[in-house]
């Protein structure tokens, strides 16, 4: 069997997953996300994992689907189209949807282009850091006449606002790394060489954090889009009740007043 990833180990509570089918720039076909979903699997059920970088060998992070087999299968009956369908709704959907919900904080240190569906396994990560040559781009409609899909839509309208992703769907620019960090799209953006370093010690940062670090700032800027400022109030409040009373903050108190830095655990 073709591996198309590799699982490392770089730091203590830190995983990292390389994309390795290099040579086509990692494109998003079946068996690399068959893999990617089982190496997901795996270090979510791994308690001593507590930060996931996500990146890519060589000069792309992922050029998105393989043209020449989208939709290809048995004959079944099904078009193209139904048959895209279904792998989305059984493999696709569910893999990015359990990328983006890791119960450990994610780094995307997005080597190079991200295109089509890449842009949805870049944006699900918590974290982006982008190489300074890297370069969103999304073809799907001036190429192709179909729309952002895996949702590619709701994370990117989300992060730069409906004027952006508008405009980057309907004309298919490349958006350079340096651009989408003054959009706010990604968090950094940092020379080709720096790029593994500067991400790993993201992620041995966020390896530090509470536990329950992720899941709970997820929700919190998740739940805005449908609150009104009282109802964000009023969920913040919930909220923080119970996470006073975790153990969590009971070390951050502690370390405060030893002045030294806090050591959360599980």
């Amino acid at each position: 069997m073709v591996d198309y990833l590799r699982l490392e180990r770089p730091a203590a509570g830190v995983a990292r997953i390389v994309l390795t089918n290099a040579a086509r720039m990692n494109p998003i076909a079946i068996p690399m996300q068959e893999q990617l979903r089982d190496a997901l699997l795996q270090l979510r059920d791994e308690r001593e994992v507590r930060a996931v970088v996500l990146t890519g060998e060589g000069r792309g992070f992922c050029a998105g689907a393989d043209l020449t087999s989208v939709g290809s299968g048995p004959d079944d009956g099904l078009t193209r189209g139904q048959r895209s369908q279904q792998m989305m709704r059984e493999l696709s959907n569910p893999l990015v949807h359990l990328l983006h919900e890791m119960p450990m904080p994610v780094v995307c240190a997005m080597n190079g282009v991200a295109a089509g569906a890449g842009v949805a396994l870049a944006l699900a990560a918590d974290i982006v850091v982008a190489a300074r040559s890297a370069y969103f781009y999304l073809p799907f409609m001036p190429k192709l006449g179909i729309l952002p899909d895996l949702g590619t839509s709701w994370l990117l309208e989300r992060a730069i606002g409906r004027s952006r992703a508008m405009a980057l769907t309907l004309l298919g620019e490349k958006l350079p790394a340096e651009t989408a960090q003054a959009w706010g799209l990604i968090w950094a953006c940092v020379d080709d060489d720096a790029l593994q370093a500067e991400s790993l010690a993201l992620a041995e940062r966020l390896a530090a954090l509470p536990s329950h670090a992720a899941l709970e700032t997820r929700r919190c800027y998740e739940v805005v889009a449908g609150h009104d400022f009282a109802q964000q109030q009023a969920w913040e409040t919930e909220r923080q009740g119970a996470l006073l009373d975790q153990p969590s903050f009971a070390e951050g108190v502690a370390a405060f007043l030893e002045k030294r830095q806090p050591r959360f655990t599980r």
